[in-house]
């Protein structure tokens, strides 16, 4: 029984959020260049980094060519509070909207919507617009970054006023 309502639950889930498949992604991404350890500078708050002043998140490859995600979260000492492994794998080749779990069987979904072109920040969010992620590869932008960033969320319909700057710069 308990599978059924799963099961009803992911086609009403599933048709629901079909009309929200507008939030466009980047082209393509270059897996090998994604990998490696990224800085979150801002987000949405949500109930899973509740607490967290700055968070990190590390991609490697694994064997079945599915990515591993070690997320970490810190606190305003810097002291690493929570850490969440999790694995990702790409929809299609393009590589710009990966689905992602730190809780099998449940993926959510990762879509990568601007990237620098030298993989110096990424913004990643999902259909509804409810998540967001700010993601560098140092701890802080630049100003030219953030106003570009700040620039191209607006145009994308993100309420700018809801992003949590995190603190790593002074933390870490």
């Amino acid at each position: 029984m308990k599978y059924i309502y799963f099961l009803i639950f992911m086609i009403i889930f599933t048709g629901c959020s079909s009309k929200y498949q507008n939030l466009s992604t980047v082209k393509t991404v270059d897996i090998q260049r994604y990998l490696g350890t990224w800085y979150e500078v801002g987000r949405y708050e949500n109930s899973f980094e509740k607490g967290c002043i700055g968070a990190s998140a590390t991609y490697t490859l694994a064997k079945d060519k599915s990515l591993k995600v070690l997320n970490r979260c810190y606190d305003e000492n810097g002291q690493e509070i929570a850490s969440a492994m999790g694995e990702a794998y790409s929809v299609d080749t393009t590589n710009t909207k990966l689905k992602v779990s730190f809780f099998w069987p449940f993926y959510g979904d990762y879509w990568i919507i601007k990237l620098a072109e030298d993989y110096r920040y990424s913004i990643v969010s999902e259909p509804r617009k409810k998540y967001l992620w700010i993601l560098s590869r140092s701890k802080e932008l630049t100003s030219k970054d953030r106003k570009e960033i700040l620039y191209f969320l607006r145009e994308e319909g993100f309420n700018t006023e809801n992003i949590f700057w995190t603190k790593l710069d002074k933390i870490l």
